[in-house]
């Protein structure tokens, strides 16, 4: 079967709960968004989104769009706007286990197409293992969708062990995806916030794990990186230098490099030459067939950009479902 693990769902009854929760949060958070992207490039995502919202949010018209791609399965992950860094405790907690409740409704309707992650309040490492559970062993969901940080926390916060431990032991996958960019208002115009900021934010949040020593003390972990990774695997060799010559760029037992090939990579990264760099860095076995379904800056047809990547039979068949049914048994196992 043909999997994407890369596409979203929205939530609207859930986002206008939260406003109706907490209108001034909301609005700092849509100003915030404004300085970051700009009024052009909002204005243009609020149409693009608009004209999208039946594949974001309904089941049917979900599956034939799956069915025109070629897609057998989706992983589903709701929209990163649905983080919502900035809650407190109390309404974090009820956004995610409300979410986590909605995306095991959504896959329920087609359990044999649809897998599901759910979310967690990140910006609260105290609540993460209880909402990891509670998507995992609760909703049955594959594992949770998280952002590159959330407010102050990095994915290296020592406060964070517990989870990436929960994680390691549930056997369940970690999506990472970024939601917005702290390049802030330098990339507010020419849609720098996503083409430059999105990337960046991948990098960013990975040299984090990796330096911290996270996937040393956790070498069971599942990480899937959205965007291919961004700028990371194209400028791996730079990190590894660090390593070498400078000592606070030493924390992980290896050369940074190494650790490419113990995360796993989506493929949406829009060039079949950067996509045989990923494979070469990373390995055959270590990335995903992704689309960031069914957003404009996602991949139209995902499965033609790895058949026409010039990749080995082998590989190309791992890409678009083997390494996902893999790590979805490994999980069962778990």
């Amino acid at each position: 079967m043909t999997t994407d693990v890369h596409a979203h769902l929205l939530l609207p009854h859930l986002h206008a709960e939260v406003e109706r929760r907490a209108p001034e949060e909301v609005a700092a958070a849509a100003d915030l968004e404004l300085r970051r992207n700009g009024i052009e490039s909002l204005k243009a995502s609020g149409a693009m989104i608009g004209s999208r919202i039946p594949k974001l949010t309904d089941v049917d018209a979900r599956l034939t769009a799956m069915d025109a791609q070629g897609i057998d399965r989706q992983w589903i992950s709701v929209s990163p706007n649905h983080f919502y860094p900035w809650a407190n405790e109390g309404l974090a907690g009820w956004i995610a286990g409300e979410t986590n409740r909605l995306i095991a409704e959504h896959v329920a309707h087609a359990p044999d197409r649809l897998t599901g992650l759910g979310v967690v309040p990140l910006q609260h490492p105290e609540r993460v293992v209880e909402y990891l559970d509670d998507a995992v062993l609760g909703r049955g969901l594959a594992g949770v969708e998280i952002s590159s940080f959330a407010g102050e926390v990095e994915l290296s916060d020592p406060r964070l062990e517990p989870f990436w431990a929960r994680a390691a032991e549930l056997g369940c996958i970690v999506f990472l995806h970024p939601f917005g960019c702290s390049l802030d208002e330098r990339l507010d115009r020419f849609y720098l916030s996503n083409t430059v900021g999105q990337p960046t934010e991948n990098a960013v949040a990975l040299s984090h794990l990796i330096f911290a020593g996270v996937l040393d003390r956790h070498p069971d972990l599942t990480i899937v990186a959205a965007h291919g990774g961004g700028y990371l695997p194209f400028a791996i060799g730079r990190s590894d230098r660090a390593w070498r010559v400078r000592p606070e760029a030493h924390g992980c037992e290896h050369p940074p490099s190494t650790y490419l090939r113990k995360i796993w990579f989506d493929t949406v990264v829009h060039d079949p030459m950067a996509l045989r760099h990923l494979v070469e860095v990373a390995g055959g076995s270590r990335v995903l067939l992704g689309s960031d379904f069914p957003f404009d800056m996602g991949l139209d047809d995902p499965v033609a950009l790895v058949r026409g990547a010039d990749l080995p039979a082998e590989i190309i068949r791992r890409i678009l479902s083997e390494n996902a049914d893999a790590l979805l048994e490994s999980r069962v196992r778990a």
